[in-house]
């Protein structure tokens, strides 16, 4: 199978290159990060966020990776197999691979038991604070006890630990240097998806013992060690990171450039310029850019605009249950507000988001809509029905080209009306304040950012909501999230893995792991019975749905009972998926493309062309992409 697999491959590309003959590859790559999203940590164990697992993915293996159609392909194992239905999960490892540093040299080899210590680090409190262990928390035998055993731990002693313990309580076994077994706590048959995920990636324990504990947390490029296919060999914060080709690397099939460099700016449209002169190999466009070149045909790039793939990203409004002043103390108005089921469903309902859309993707802004949590083709039932059409069964939505087919300005006018009732006699005075915060350098964000003021503004009137745009400096994080001053956020999500708990799990109430209640709606710390008893019973069913381990159909529905819960509720509310216009050197159907796991921006076998490719390219690709999909 994989080999006629790899002769379609080769055959979609020699078709591709029809429209483009003899185009040059591209063999030293420049692309581009803003300054927003600069890394924060090179521990790829410790990460969450695209900004650095999109660089990180090309720096570090683990066990599975993913092909151009979401397909799991060989990582770090060579193969991989369950005997009992998805309970014990058994992942043999390549020989001969080598952990190098920063400049290429050999430290190591990488063994089974390098994926020890990383899990190691990902389940102990003290060392990673709960980043990414919710997923083998949920899974894995014992995992769930190790995290709860050392948050009880002093620090120091947590800090300490090594896998004596960790392998009493956990259900990872390295059987050899070669062979990796997992044990579930209950039949998983999706569970290899998490093979292409960082909470299991693996991490030398001998780069832990030359660090420390202390020293593995603040690791930077150069003292981290590489088994990927590049290296990053040069890192100046907010100018440019360089990735260099590994020359160690195990696999020699496969085709990489010599460099890869990632030049920050302050904006896409300083990007835009430098794709202009040259500088950069690609550049997504915003609106006014966008807006420019299609409505000039004489433009020099009219010809080469093409509309990109969707990211496997679902973007949603994620609304904070326990908002602070800048002084510190709760945001009384905000808090109360927020809590009031009238006064979310007035945004659910009475916000047309046309407009914003139209920031993302400004010739077909509808494309972009989104009326779910969980994001497309992550899983189908057995009948082939996508899960998230399931969702939209239960809701009663389905998108439309035409219009914004959430928006019933009837029923928001209806929401608002109640709202303003309820929370007038609770001593709520109108209109409500609210802070929205955007980095103050990046002009496409706050530009965005008063297309939504002005949608707030046309749909539901300064009557009763005032947006105010607000500025942080470099840390979203550190300025805005950690002392709580924001009234909501929109961001967005990625699955880990193939199965909706990974989107779902993230919301739940009363857990550490749930990343999105714990980092930004804080709805632990929310007061309001009403509020709390809504997120207990769409946690109680997200629960319910996850205990299902033997028919996937029957989990499949019973999930999306609970999301149908969760929005209907507006507890979180969907709002798009990216799907934006480019002008590039790449064809993006010959990258990894799957809908969970961090594979999807690794740098190796892309087809390129330093002309770049033109429209007519592009529907080229995604026509031989779909036949050979067939």
């Amino acid at each position: 199978m994989k080999r006629i697999f790899a002769l379609l491959l080769t055959l979609a590309m020699m078709l591709s290159l029809a429209g483009t003959a003899f185009a040059e590859p591209i063999t030293d790559f420049v692309t581009y990060q803003t300054t927003a999203n600069e890394m924060e940590t090179f521990n790829i164990l410790y990460s969450q966020y695209a900004k650095e697992l999109d660089v990180l993915t090309n720096c570090i293996d683990g066990l599975l990776s993913n092909d151009n159609y979401g397909n799991l392909v060989p990582g770090l194992a060579e193969t991989w197999e369950t005997l009992d239905g998805g309970l014990t999960w058994t992942f043999n490892l390549r020989k001969g691979v080598k952990w190098v540093d920063y400049q290429a040299n050999e430290k190591a080899e990488v063994v089974a038991e390098d994926f020890l210590w990383g899990l190691e680090w990902v389940l102990n409190e003290k060392k990673n604070l709960a980043a990414n262990m919710s997923m083998p928390s949920e899974m894995l035998v014992g995992a769930q006890e190790y995290f709860d055993y050392t948050k009880e731990l002093p620090e120091a002693d947590a800090l300490a630990l090594g896998l004596e313990k960790f392998q009493e309580m956990v259900g990872i076994k390295a059987v050899d240097d070669y062979t990796l077994v997992f044990t579930c706590k209950a039949p998983m048959p999706y569970f290899a998806t998490l093979g292409s995920y960082n909470c299991l990636y693996p991490v030398s324990g001998k780069l832990l013992a030359e660090l420390g504990a202390e020293g593995m947390k603040a690791v930077s490029y150069d003292t981290l060690w590489y088994n990927g296919p590049y290296t990053m060999t040069t890192y100046v914060q907010n100018n440019e990171k360089v990735l260099t080709k590994n020359p160690t690397y195990w696999n020699k099939d496969i085709q990489t450039f010599n460099t890869v460099t990632v030049k920050m700016v302050d904006s896409v449209d300083i990007a835009f310029q430098m794709y202009q002169t040259g500088e950069l190999d690609n550049v997504t466009l915003n609106e006014a850019n966008l807006q420019t070149i299609y409505r000039s045909p004489s433009h020099e790039f009219h010809n080469h605009l093409n509309e990109a793939r969707p990211t496997k990203y679902s973007y949603q409004i994620h609304l904070v249950y326990d908002k602070k002043l800048e002084d510190g103390s709760p945001d009384v108005a905000w808090n109360t507000a927020i809590a009031n089921e009238a006064f979310r469903l007035s945004w659910y309902y009475g916000m047309d988001f046309t407009n914003y859309l139209g920031r993302i993707n400004a010739i077909n802004p509808l494309n972009c809509t989104n009326y779910c949590y969980t994001a497309a083709n992550l899983v189908a039932t057995s009948d082939g029905k996508d899960y998230v059409q399931h969702v939209m069964d239960l809701i009663g939505l389905q998108p439309s080209s035409e219009t914004y087919t959430r928006f019933d300005a009837e029923k928001g006018a209806a929401y608002k009306q109640q709202a303003m009732e309820e929370l007038s006699a609770k001593g709520v005075t109108f209109p409500i304040q609210m802070d929205y915060y955007v980095q103050g350098s990046n002009q496409s964000a706050l530009d965005t950012a008063q297309v939504l003021k002005q949608t707030f503004i046309d749909c539901l009137g300064e009557d009763y909501v005032v947006m105010n745009i607000k500025t942080f400096v470099n840390s979203l994080i550190k300025e805005v999230r950690a002392p709580q001053l924001a009234s909501f956020y929109i961001n967005g999500w990625g699955a880990d893995y193939g199965d909706p708990i990974n989107y779902l799990g993230q919301e739940t109430y009363g857990k550490d792991n749930a990343f999105y209640s714990s980092a930004y709606s804080k709805i632990d710390l929310a007061t309001d019975e009403d509020l709390i008893a809504q997120y207990k019973e769409f946690t109680a069913l997200v629960d319910a749905a996850a205990a299902i381990n033997d028919d996937l159909d029957a989990r499949y529905k019973a999930f999306a009972v609970a999301e149908a819960y969760m929005i209907e509720h507006a507890l979180v509310i969907p709002l798009y998926v990216n799907i934006s216009w480019q002008l590039t050197g790449v064809n993006d159907y010959s990258k990894i493309f799957a809908a969970y796991g961090i594979q999807n921006n690794r740098y190796i076998n892309w087809e390129t062309n330093k002309q770049g490719y033109t429209t007519e390219d592009y529907v080229n690709f995604a026509k031989v992409y779909e036949e050979n999909r067939k």
